[in-house]
């Protein structure tokens, strides 16, 4: 008894650490179940649906590594570049001066690279954010299926 109370219990505090963004279904004892009895089930309906979706929300997977701009895709090396033709071109034709073109050319373009690094870096995280979520969210259909097999409403 004191086993599933304490797995309830931890059950129940990840919920809350994961906030909206997943949230445990409500369950509703709709047959009278006690309180101790739901504390079991839970417990037991949560080793059920870990077991069988492979997904422990208690031990989420290490989140990746963010690159750093020195690891990155050469974003800024290639925006530097870009800048540099461009900005040469552009300053041969403006003022015949086509160092100082590329040079200006150079560092806007790294600026940019470095800005689409950035982008590239916070799609990279909105994916894996949403596919821990959609992961999160499969245990918690397996945990409602385990519960409503036992007599429990859940919404």
């Amino acid at each position: 008894m004191r086993y599933s109370l304490r797995l309830s219990l931890g059950v129940a505090a990840l919920f809350m650490a994961f906030g909206a963004a997943a949230q445990k279904p409500i369950v509703y004892p709709a047959k009278g179940q006690s309180m101790q009895v739901q504390n079991k089930d839970d417990g037991e309906c949560y080793v059920w649906a870990k077991q069988n979706t492979g997904i422990d929300p208690l031990s989420p997977p290490p989140a990746a590594p963010a690159q750093t701009s020195s690891t990155g895709g050469g974003e800024r090396a290639q925006g530097a570049l870009r800048g540099a033709v461009g900005g040469a071109i552009i300053g041969e034709i403006a003022s015949d001066d086509a160092g100082k073109g590329a040079g200006i050319g150079a560092v806007l373009g790294t600026m940019r690279g470095g800005r689409d690094a950035r982008q590239k870096q916070q799609t990279r995280e909105q994916q894996a954010q949403g596919q821990q979520q959609d992961q999160v969210n499969t245990f918690y259909r397996a945990y409602g299926a385990c519960m409503e097999g036992r007599g429990y409403t859940i919404k």
